[in-house]
């Protein structure tokens, strides 16, 4: 038996009780705990790392992240830090904190996902306005992203220039990056598909007619969907290039072309589960103890 760690933003989470269930299942020993509990004791001999009193690299067989959530630029390099001192300790960390802080970042990771070959959408990433608009195409219409988020919150269709350059000054004045994509007219539908180690698991259409934004958590409805050996090959090319062991890969199709729009390194799986007989959560936790702890 060994001991699988989830930290976590609520132990009592939907994807947190799911994990917690298949840890047991599997006969193994499930230890779930918030991030808020995490403290480092640094000493002449090094550091620990612990949470309510427990000493984590010694407790920990491997951990598993969910979210981190909205967060101070503090918060986040703690958590982040954390983490990486916890993979220093020898805890296996699923995902990475290398591929966390690469996923999270939509400048970062779609420039090194076209660099190897994953078709994506046109973008400009840019503090300069005029550059952003010049170089920007409005007859299909510009996405504006925020370059940290999830779930479609902050983000918005232009399609008028002179009114986009208003916009995007006043974005820019408040000190964000630009980062803009030429929208892809997918009809109110996208693909999601759920990656654990070399395959995918499980599939789903994400719908929601008459929209442009097709997150389950904006509205958009999940749909089953056959996985082919297409969906398969870019999903996983794509969670590899990141370095994810885990990941929701977000996929629209445009005239027979797939486009990776966005990778979640800790994807929930709510939406998806509703639509597959397989037991994602089993198959992380099956994976996490086949792959990452060293007998």
């Amino acid at each position: 038996m060994v001991t699988i760690g989830i930290v976590t933003r609520n132990i009592h989470g939907w994807a947190t009780t799911q994990l917690t269930r298949a840890i047991i299942e599997l006969g193994h020993e499930p230890f779930p705990f918030n991030f808020r509990s995490l403290y480092t004791e640094i000493g002449e001999n090094g550091y620990k790392v612990f949470s309510n009193n427990v000493d984590l690299g010694e407790k920990l067989s491997a951990l598993i992240v969910r979210p981190l959530g909205r967060l101070s630029f503090e918060q986040a390099f703690f958590r982040m830090d954390t983490l990486h001192l916890l993979e220093n300790l020898g805890v296996p960390v699923i995902n990475s904190p290398k591929a966390i802080e690469i996923a999270i970042n939509k400048h970062r990771t779609l420039a090194l996902l076209s660099k190897n070959g994953i078709k994506v959408p046109y973008t400009i990433v840019t503090e300069n306005v005029n550059e952003a608009v010049k170089r920007l195409s409005f007859e299909k219409g510009i996405v504006v992203k925020p370059l940290f988020g999830s779930k479609g919150l902050g983000s918005f269709l232009l399609k008028d220039r002179d009114f986009a350059w208003r916009v995007l000054a006043d974005l820019r004045y408040l000190r964000h990056v630009l980062y803009l994509q030429e929208f892809l007219k997918h009809g109110g539908r996208d693909i999601r598909a759920f990656v654990v180690g070399e395959n995918v698991v499980a599939a789903m259409y994400r719908e929601l007619p008459g929209s442009w934004k097709t997150n389950i958590a904006r509205g958009a409805k999940p749909k089953p969907l056959k996985i082919t050996d297409e969906i398969t090959e870019i999903a996983v090319k794509t969670a590899k290039i990141v370095g994810c062991d885990v990941a929701g890969i977000d996929i629209v199709e445009v005239e027979g072309e797939k486009y990776v729009i966005e990778v979640n390194s800790q994807p929930g799986w709510k939406g998806i589960q509703r639509v597959t007989k397989i037991d994602i959560a089993k198959k992380i936790v099956e994976y996490v103890v086949r792959e990452k702890i060293k007998r």
